[in-house]
């Protein structure tokens, strides 16, 4: 029996359980099935481990899931989700893995940003306005500079939960359950707002198809039209003094916009954008609720988002985490950090990618500004000999956090530039195409992250630190991103 043979039964026994544990019977079912087609007896055993250590809801002590106090709360919430419709289709997903590949090939560039986590207080229509302006606004400089197809992809409508070093927090004597994301509980310092609560998971439902019901109404009604998009780059350029450090690209883009008027060249793609979502698909009673087969190909995608990402902290090979995802048919990523190898990165591609499909798998690495041109070459030198189909984005953001002397958890804007430059160098060296970055932004102007053109100090941070969890470059900041990111492509 083939693996893809294999893998269909595992689907139909961990996809179909409907919610329920799956039991010994149906666990003895299936080994029956298998039995007598594969050639060895520990191959039975090998889908049988997997099988039980991923079929949901079984434990998983890598899978750094909430504790909730009531589990009739938890089926009832799981119940009411897998009524609800799909936020997005199978169809789209199809689209970007499309697009993914043209990444993979060095043949386009991947924006993927957003907020490091959401939160319900966050889901207005001035957030989600100036956040997608921002991005979009990235997306023309990056795309005029790199000469390749920008693929867009935002960090929002699903980036409710997030992992936690640790379960508990301390302030003042005082011991209390982590803040987890607003999928998982509140985040005032009260007992009575760190209970996990599992109807926050259909308040996560609802949030994500608002915001997603206004991004699309956007992208494709006017708001995403090139030259309205290059006039608020024309307005940053002129009125900034970070921007007018950029006034030379600036114009070239106009002048090459000037020029499509002049001929008539009005093409649809100037008008409207493709826009897909992203999130870590971290909580697994949420995104196994939110999982549904495809009625043309009996296939199963998660329609929470276009793509999902395993993190850092929940890539374990044996883990439920990648259990779940070798089975989806959407795009996905998984985050790779100072302490993942070689080994590692060719082993989870072979276990989430076995057909090596283009554009199925993204490698995000996230090894930190220090780190990168040491930690990065190893693994992607040996995962390029192996043959192995994946893109390549850089994550400048994890990998760069400390805590200043005034308390607040920041970012230097000067690190997040060394480590996009080192992962452009480092692909430069090997001879692979550094396919794309992923960003924790907002299109406010906030000061979580120092440094930049604003030169953001230590003390300003207190001005507007807005974040729950972790520092996101400002609006400015995010420009400057562009334009300097767009300088590298230039010479990649």
């Amino acid at each position: 029996m083939s693996d893809p043979e294999i893998r269909a039964i595992a689907h139909e026994v961990v996809f179909n359980s409907g919610g329920e544990p799956i039991s010994a019977t149906d666990i003895g079912e299936l080994i029956t099935r298998v039995t007598n087609e594969l050639p060895h007896p520990d191959d039975v055993s090998r889908v049988s481990a997997r099988l039980v250590a991923g079929g949901w809801p079984l434990a998983d002590p890598h899978a750094g899931q909430p504790t909730y106090p009531d589990p009739d709360a938890v089926a009832a919430s799981v119940a009411r989700l897998r009524t609800l419709p799909p936020l997005v289709f199978a169809g789209e997903c199809d689209e970007l893995r499309e697009k993914m590949a043209a990444v993979g090939r060095g043949e386009a560039f991947l924006l993927q940003g957003g907020d490091c986590a959401e939160t319900f207080d966050g889901v207005t229509a001035d957030n989600v306005r100036n956040k997608l302006r921002v991005l979009l606004q990235m997306s023309v400089v990056l795309t005029y500079a790199a000469s390749v197809p920008v693929v867009k992809l935002g960090r929002l409508a699903g980036q409710y939960a997030k992992p936690r070093s640790s379960d508990l927090e301390t302030r003042d004597g005082v011991t209390l359950p982590a803040y987890r994301g607003d999928a998982v509980n509140g985040f005032d310092f009260t007992p009575e707002s760190r209970i996990p609560d599992p109807g926050r998971l259909l308040d996560v439902y609802h949030a994500s198809a608002a915001t997603l019901n206004l991004v699309r109404a956007f992208v494709t009604g006017g708001y995403a039209d090139l030259r309205q998009v290059h006039t608020w780059n024309t307005d940053f350029v002129k009125t900034s003094a970070v921007g007018q450090r950029y006034e030379q690209m600036a114009a070239e883009i106009d002048r090459a916009l000037s020029f499509m008027n002049a001929i008539g060249a009005d093409p649809e793609e100037l008008r409207r954008v493709d826009f897909h979502s992203s999130h870590e698909a971290l909580l697994l009673e949420y995104e196994h609720a939110m999982t549904r087969t495809d009625s043309r190909t009996g296939a199963p995608y998660n329609v929470s988002g276009h793509f999902v990402w395993i993190g850092e902290r929940t890539r374990q090979l044996d883990g439920a985490h990648v259990e779940y995802f070798r089975h989806l048919r959407n795009p996905i990523g998984v985050k790779l950090g100072p302490t993942a190898s070689a080994d590692d990165a060719i082993a989870l591609a072979r276990t989430l990618n076995p057909d090596n499909e283009p554009g199925r798998l993204t490698f995000i690495t996230r090894f930190g500004a220090g780190r990168i041109r040491d930690g990065l070459p190893p693994v992607l030198e040996k995962v390029t000999a192996e043959g192995i189909s994946v893109s390549w984005v850089c994550d400048p953001m994890h990998g760069n956090t400390f805590e200043a002397s005034n308390g607040y958890k920041t970012r230097r804007f000067e690190d997040v530039i060394a480590e996009v430059q080192g992962f452009f160098d480092v692909h430069r060296a090997v001879g692979t195409w550094p396919g794309g970055i992923l960003v924790e932004m907002t299109g406010d102007d906030v000061t979580e992250c120092i440094g930049g053109g604003e030169e953001l100090t230590e003390a300003g941070l207190a001005h507007r630190y807005e974040s729950v969890v972790d520092p996101r470059l400002n609006r400015v900041q995010s420009l400057e991103l562009a334009y300097l990111v767009a300088e590298m492509l230039r010479d990649a």
